[in-house]
Order: C-alpha cells, then sequence, then structure tokens
C-alpha cells in the first residue's frame, strides 16, 4: 500500500522476534472494540483493517471518535519497541469491574483537583471585570479611551504563544510538578495585581498572568489523558470545565464583599487581587503534595490496579503510560500530519467563534449589569445566577452528549442560544430582558467548549495537535 490513507490511529505494535513472518497489530477502536490482525509489513497491518472497517456495518465514523487524519504510512517515524514495556499486552483481557473501580479512584483523586485549577485559572483571568466596576480604571486613569481593552487583550498574546510549548514541556517535566509551579506563579502575579499603581504596570502583570496560564488547559488534558481512555473523557472533561462557569458565580460573590474592604491605605478593587490571588498560591501549594504525576505513581491504587491501567491505556488510542507521555518523542512528522488535516482548521476556526463570546460574557458580564443601573455590589450578586445556570447545563449537556454520542447538535444548539441571548442585550431596552439575555449566553457558550475539546481530541492522532 502506498501514499495517504484516512485510517484509525495505531494504538500499539506487538514487538517482533525474530522468526516471526506475521506480526499482530492491536487497534483499539473508542466504542471499546478491539481488532488485531497480523500481516508481513505495517502497510499491510493497516490495509487489513482499512478492509475490516469498510465491509463492516456495524462500525461508524459518527461515534466518539475515530481519528480521520490522513497519515503517510511511508514516511512515518520508525516504531521502537520495548519489550519490557510490551510484555504481556498481547493477552490482555479488560475487566469492567475493575476498571470501573479505577475510574472512581480517579474520579475522586484526580478530577477535583483539575476542576480547582480551572476554577481558579478563570477566576484570575476574569477577576479584572469585577474590579472594574470596584474603581479601578477610575484609579489608574484608564476611564476613557481603550486602555481598559488593552489590558484586557496583551493577557492572550503570551497565553497563546505559550500554548504548544507548553505541552512540550509538560511531556519532560513531571505533570506534578509542572501544573502546581504554573498554578502558584499566576496565583503571586494576581496578588501583586493589587499593587498596581499605573496603567502600564496593570499591562505588565497580565502579560505575565497570560504567560503563566497559557499551559494550563493543554496541560490539564493532557494530565486528564494519561489516566482516562477516550470514551471516558467528554464527562471529565465537563466536570473540571464547568469550574469556568462557577468560577464566575464564585468570584462574584468574593467580589461583592472584598470589594468593600478599605484598609491599609487599599481601597475596594486591590483586595479582590489579593485575596483570590493568595488563595490560588495556597491551592498550588497543595496541589504539589496531592497531585500523582501519573497512574504508576498512584499511591491510592494498589499494585493490581496500577498495573492494570498502565496496560489498558497502552492498548488505548489516546493511551499514556508510567512514561509514554514524559518519553514521547518529538517528530516534525506529526506537526506535518495535524498541519495538513482539514479537522485542525475546522476545530480552530469554531474554537475561535466560541471563545471571542464565551470571554466577552465572562469579562464584561459585571459592567453589563452595572449598566443596567445597579450598584457596584448589586451588580456583582447579580453575576452569580447566570453563571450557576451555565454550570449546571455544562454538567448536564456532557453526561447527556455522552450519553447519546452526539456532539455537533449541542455545539449547534449552544451557539444559537448564545447568540438569541447577545440579541436580547443588543435589541432590548428592558432590564429584565437584558438580564434574560445573559442566562442564554451562558447556558449557551459554556456547553459548547467541553464537547469541542474532546470532539477535536477523539479526531487527533497525537497530542502534538
Amino acid at each position: 500500500m502506498s501514499g495517504k490513507r484516512n485510517c484509525m490511529f495505531l494504538s500499539r505494535f506487538a514487538k517482533p522476534s525474530a522468526g516471526r513472518a506475521n506480526l499482530p497489530v492491536t487497534f483499539v477502536l473508542l466504542d471499546r472494540m478491539v481488532v488485531t490482525r497480523t500481516a508481513d509489513t505495517v502497510s499491510d497491518q493497516i490495509q487489513n483493517v482499512l478492509t475490516w472497517r469498510n465491509g463492516n456495518p456495524a462500525f461508524t465514523a459518527h461515534g466518539i471518535g475515530i481519528s480521520t487524519m490522513a497519515v503517510d504510512v511511508e514516511h512515518r517515524p520508525k516504531i521502537e519497541y520495548d519489550q519490557k514495556e510490551s510484555s504481556g499486552d498481547e493477552d490482555f483481557e479488560e475487566d469492567l469491574e475493575l476498571e470501573k473501580r479505577l475510574n472512581r479512584k480517579f474520579d475522586l483523586h484526580i478530577v477535583p483537583w483539575l476542576f480547582g485549577i480551572w476554577l481558579f485559572s478563570f477566576i484570575d483571568r476574569s477577576n479584572i471585570g469585577n474590579a472594574k466596576i470596584d474603581g479601578l480604571t477610575t484609579d489608574l486613569g484608564m476611564d476613557t479611551g481603550t486602555q481598559f481593552n488593552v489590558a484586557l487583550l496583551v493577557f492572550y498574546v503570551p497565553y497563546i504563544l505559550v500554548d504548544v510549548p507548553s505541552n512540550w514541556i509538560i511531556k519532560k517535566v513531571r505533570a506534578g510538578i509542572y501544573l502546581p509551579v504554573l498554578i502558584t506563579c499566576w496565583g503571586l502575579i494576581c496578588t501583586f495585581m493589587g499593587f498596581t499603581k499605573s496603567f502600564g504596570g496593570l499591562v505588565a502583570a497580565r502579560v505575565l498572568l497570560g504567560l503563566f496560564e497559557g499551559g494550563i488547559l493543554g496541560g490539564v488534558i493532557v494530565y486528564l489523558a494519561m489516566f482516562y481512555r477516550r470514551h471516558q473523557m467528554m464527562l471529565r472533561c465537563g466536570l473540571f470545565y464547568c469550574a469556568a462557569p462557577l468560577s464566575g458565580a464564585f468570584g462574584g460573590l468574593l467580589a461583592s464583599g472584598l470589594g468593600q474592604i478599605k484598609h491599609g491605605g487599599y481601597n475596594k478593587w486591590p483586595w479582590i487581587f489579593f485575596i483570590e490571588g493568595a488563595i490560588t498560591v495556597v491551592f498550588g501549594i497543595v496541589c504539589f503534595f496531592f497531585m500523582p504525576n501519573t497512574p504508576a505513581d498512584s499511591k491510592f491504587l494498589t499494585p493490581e490496579e496500577r498495573q492494570y491501567v498502565l496496560r489498558y491505556m497502552r492498548l488505548d488510542a489516546s493511551g499514556a503510560t508510567s512514561t509514554d507521555v514524559h518519553e514521547e518523542r518529538f517528530s516534525w512528522y506529526w506537526v506535518k500530519m495535524s498541519l495538513l488535516a482539514p479537522q485542525t482548521y475546522f476545530c480552530a476556526i469554531i474554537w475561535f467563534f466560541l471563545l471571542v463570546p464565551l470571554y466577552s460574557f465572562s469579562l464584561f458580564l459585571p459592567s453589563i449589569i452595572r449598566g443596567m443601573g445597579y450598584k457596584s455590589t448589586i451588580a456583582q450578586l447579580f453575576t452569580v445566577p447566570p453563571n450557576i445556570a451555565a454550570f449546571i447545563t455544562v454538567i448536564a449537556t456532557t453526561y447527556y452528549s455522552d450519553k447519546v454520542k452526539l456532539r455537533g447538535p449541542f455545539i449547534l444548539g449552544g451557539t444559537i442560544l448564545g447568540a438569541a441571548g447577545y440579541v436580547m442585550l443588543l435589541a432590548s431596552n428592558s432590564n429584565p430582558v437584558k438580564y434574560a439575555g445573559t442566562f442564554f449566553i451562558g447556558i449557551g457558550v459554556f456547553q459548547c467548549s467541553p464537547i469541542l475539546m474532546v470532539w477535536s481530541i477523539s479526531r487527533d492522532v497525537t497530542s502534538l495537535s
């Protein structure tokens, strides 16, 4: 077989040994079906499974996910084998009860830390919106012009630039160390933002904040993939991502109280940064002691459970063993394949048009409600209900999306709701209608992100994408 074919990601190859003409290769489909075929060459192995796929009416590309990336079989990187790591995988049998027990443990010991990371990440990047209506722009002389918008914008420049390099770094530095370091650093920066006395100081702080927060989302996804198989990712992504709207509710409640503090020469808005940043620093330090690096390092697992999870992750299309993620070699081949894959650009375009209204909502909701004529304290409190509604919706839609194995309709429905909410804000002069519009926006835009996140992951063949 030559040229390029649309094919599934080869989750693992058995180690060839002397005297074996036909080599077995295992393909793990994301609906939990396992296919093993033998052939003389890698190309023939792929061809066999493709033939099986095309002749099998039960096989569908509309589940959670086969990759449709075109793989150049003739020029793909050489696959190296490790006898020690591969030993015994050919006879691996799934134990559903053990796997359920493992998932319960991971849900208890892994997801809460990721939930907290995303919660504080969103609080610390968005609390500038709460600080604005408590006097930030007035005290820094930013009431007119575009300076406040510039301060918002500069956060995203390093945030975008460090995302891919950070994903590479997390493969070299243990996640249980790297992520807590990022958390602690951006928490310190958020704390020091309270001492800002000028527009230039605020811009510098926002740039540094974006620098350390930029690697969080990709790092969290890589970390999550070390513990869960792809078909288990949807609900878990929803469980940690629902922290984003909850951060708006939590941040609004905190800001309504912190914005009343006048002490030590600092009035109102600095205390939002002082307290919320300090809480993040404490959380980052705690994460350092309790977040495991990999399943192999997880003290809450028994030896039997560790062995099982390493073997089933090795056989999964997203698999990350105790060493796979950290020892995965960088290859420009996969960069090329990612850049040539249409779904890379398709997902990027959707992401762009989802994140613009999402961050507009997160950053400007306090100002939108304040513009309805409410005092700052009341406006802070009124940010809570729309965010709580979004929080509940994210959990419900990700659960149901996982159950029915559909992604696109939920994304489409969310975008329609979000657009309707913005129309209500723009077209109506009634405060109740405008406030109802904030519910439509929150419910619509937040539910789309985790669904698209998992949808794009399930159609990629490498974490570099």
